[in-house]
């Protein structure tokens, strides 16, 4: 069985297209599948709209990504786990070769990616960088992350103590139990973060996790880009 984990917190406005593309993903492989909505205290109408779409709903109150995809993972009965953001439309292709990877024993795995809708100069040229640089150094994207139930439990899981980059970490250590793979098939995810913040507050952000590396993501202060309240999209995804 797969297993699609999905996070989320306030994601009325973008759950029901992630959640029929994964259907729509997931049904031609002729495997049985699960999705699982994390709802982490939203207060909108997240999870009556995952109930509408078949998925199971598990309900936290962590306000932390690493705890919140734990708790996914821990409901989850399939023998593949496939991590998917609430704002991320999956692929045929990246959830077939997902699954085909976990079955020719790779222990974990990303893909590549694109934003949705348009960007910003700096949001071009970060998309432009960000998809080779994953692929050469071997991470996965936190939008799209799939590993093995077995290679999952020998990682220990998302490290809690992170407030963001958990999917750096998961990757390295998924890495230890394993072969660890980098799609070149894709999905599309939300580009309204790029939108909303300004290339000033998005790459600050990624500067200091680069000069101080988890230091800076073991607070959820300093990171409004994720946890901070929700800025208006002045844009809609294409």
């Amino acid at each position: 069985m797969i297993s699609f984990i999905i996070p989320a917190h306030n994601e009325e406005l973008l759950l029901a297209r992630t959640l029929q593309a994964i259907d729509a993903a997931a049904r031609p492989l002729g495997l049985p599948f699960e999705v699982i909505v994390v709802d982490d205290s939203s207060t909108d109408r997240t999870a009556a709209i995952a109930r509408e779409h078949a998925a199971r709903v598990v309900s936290v109150g962590h306000r932390q990504i690493a705890a919140t995809r734990n708790a996914g993972a821990r409901e989850a009965r399939g023998e593949m786990f496939i991590f998917v953001d609430a704002d991320t439309v999956v692929s045929d292709a990246a959830v077939r070769a997902a699954v085909g990877a976990m079955h020719h024993g790779a222990a974990g795995g990303g893909c590549a990616f694109r934003f949705g809708g348009r960007l910003p100069l700096y949001g071009r040229i970060l998309q432009a960088v960000a998809g080779p640089l994953y692929r050469t150094v071997g991470l996965a994207s936190g939008c799209f992350l799939f590993c093995a139930r077995e290679a999952f439990r020998a990682t220990g899981g998302f490290d809690e103590r992170l407030f963001g980059a958990e999917e750096a970490a998961m990757s390295r250590a998924l890495r230890r139990q394993g072969k660890f793979v980098v799609l070149r098939e894709s999905v599309t995810t939300s580009g309204r973060k790029l939108r909303a913040y300004s290339g000033r507050e998005v790459l600050g952000v990624m500067a200091r996790l680069a000069f101080s590396g988890a230091k800076s993501v073991r607070r959820r202060e300093g990171l409004d880009v994720w946890y901070g309240e929700r800025r208006a999209d002045p844009d809609s995804d294409a």
